[in-house]
């Protein structure tokens, strides 16, 4: 029997999440403009991105990194959804600096 949790969802995700990238040979950075890319492809909503943030910064991924990966997917799942997917980064970098800002007043 499953055990009880309050977020049986996002423990699922969690779950899931870090048993990929035990299996995943990908370097870290490789690994999340990877999962960057599947995203726009899914045409993922911000928070989706926001996810993905801490492990991007972590990795060493740079900003020209995740447009040139913008760039490579456009002609295989379109405009609109290159578009999009820049807008919700855009938004997801939004919802993490407002989140790290409260942070910040909170332990300050």
């Amino acid at each position: 029997m499953a055990t009880a949790s309050d977020t049986p969802v996002l423990d699922t995700i969690a779950a899931m999440t870090v048993d990929s990238i035990e299996r995943c040979g990908l370097p870290p950075n490789a690994l999340v403009l990877t999962r960057i890319a599947a995203l726009a492809a899914s045409d993922a909503p911000p928070i989706s991105y926001a996810a993905h943030i801490g492990p991007a910064l972590d990795s060493g991924v740079t900003a020209d990194q995740l447009q040139d990966v913008l760039v490579a997917i456009a002609p295989i799942v379109g405009t609109p959804r290159v578009m999009a997917a820049a807008a919700n980064i855009s938004k997801a970098l939004g919802i993490a600096i407002v989140v790290a800002d409260a942070e910040i007043i909170v332990q300050g």
